[in-house]
């Protein structure tokens, strides 16, 4: 009995040295084999350093332009627009009046392709958004699939995915590697960035692109355009309100109610005269473009360590696959024989 509880005691303690043993074993032998292949794994990581380093080289800089604005909210008095709106017997004076610009609506207007399209056509944008393409010696598209391909890894595989998929680029009927509106829009989509901060009720509207002078330029159209449509769309509404107050005039013949009519007919007058005078109508700029001085991106060293980081796991995956295909040649040879 006495023999048999030393033996139960001294198990477990037997057990986990045992168990010590063979997990020092078990690293060992891993060790071994990537000792045995540390050359093909630094020559590996040592390749991967160099394309990484050849590929950052080639990626152009890339600066960011910004601008802040601020959308400019009048407020009206509720209820002074209630007890008009019930003299002029229901007539729908909270419209007349207007409403103050919203953060929203810039923001939806900004993102929307019927701006993006007024910057591209009014400004003649796609020379610039689109330089390797453009001849500026000749004054005139580059065209053919080779033509702007420069050995930026970034630019051979989005001219491979454009060649992959030709319909993600349509329509680009004829002149093959001329950009066109889509394009353009498509393009806008990647450089154009617009950020809300409600906290401050500002709106943020950042470009991207490899020349800094032209990033900003993007950013000025980008502020112009958008003044030009509010102050137009304010104007139209006006006189569009101007006529229905007209209309309403002559079939009115109360002279208080004909007053208060008077009264929204100058305020609409007032509002397109605003509208048309004002350079800053519906929001005021906070922080004007300025041309960058630094690059946004790429971060080149982040990427080169991200990549001899990848090269050193992909490298020991593929040790271990090697030595695994070995052992199992050496066993089929073995039991061959």
């Amino acid at each position: 009995m006495g023999i048999d509880r030393e033996n139960d005691s001294a198990g477990p303690e037997s057990l986990k040295t045992d168990w010590d043993r063979d997990r020092k074993t078990f690293f060992l032998s891993y060790w071994q084999i990537l000792k045995r292949r540390r050359q093909f794994i630094g020559r590996f990581v040592l390749a991967a350093l160099v394309v990484s380093i050849i590929a950052t080289l080639m990626i152009p800089n890339i600066y960011q332009a910004t601008a802040v604005i601020s959308p400019i909210s009048g407020k009206e008095s509720s209820s002074a627009i209630s007890s008009l709106a019930q003299q002029l017997g229901g007539l729908p004076v909270g419209s007349l009046l207007g409403t103050p610009t919203t953060a929203t609506e810039i923001i939806n207007f900004l993102n929307s392709k019927i701006l993006r399209e007024k910057v591209i056509e009014k400004d003649n944008l796609l020379p610039v958004i689109f330089p390797e393409r453009w001849d500026k010696e000749k004054r005139r598209w580059k065209e053919g699939f080779w033509a702007g391909l420069d050995l930026n890894p970034l630019s051979l595989a989005g001219r491979l995915a454009d060649w992959i998929q030709p319909g993600r680029s349509e329509p680009r009927s004829g002149k093959s590697g001329v950009p066109d509106l889509w394009d353009g829009l498509r393009k806008l989509d990647d450089m154009v960035r617009v950020r809300n901060d409600p906290r401050w009720n500002t709106i943020t509207i950042a470009v991207n692109h490899p020349d800094p002078e032209a990033a900003t330029k993007i950013v000025e159209y980008f502020l112009t355009a958008l003044n030009d449509h509010m102050s137009s769309e304010a104007r139209r509404v006006a006189l569009v309100n101007r006529k229905y107050l007209e209309d309403q005039l002559i079939t009115t013949a109360d002279p208080l109610i004909r007053q208060n009519i008077y009264n929204l007919i100058a305020q609409q007058i007032e509002r397109s005269m605003t509208a048309e005078a004002k350079e800053n109508f519906a929001f005021r700029v906070v922080d004007s473009p300025r041309v960058p001085d630094r690059k946004f991106a790429p971060s080149r060293g982040e990427m080169i360590v991200k990549t001899v980081i990848a090269a050193i796991f992909l490298s020991v995956l593929i040790t271990f696959f090697l030595e695994y295909r070995q052992k199992r040649k050496r066993r089929a040879e073995g039991a061959g024989e």
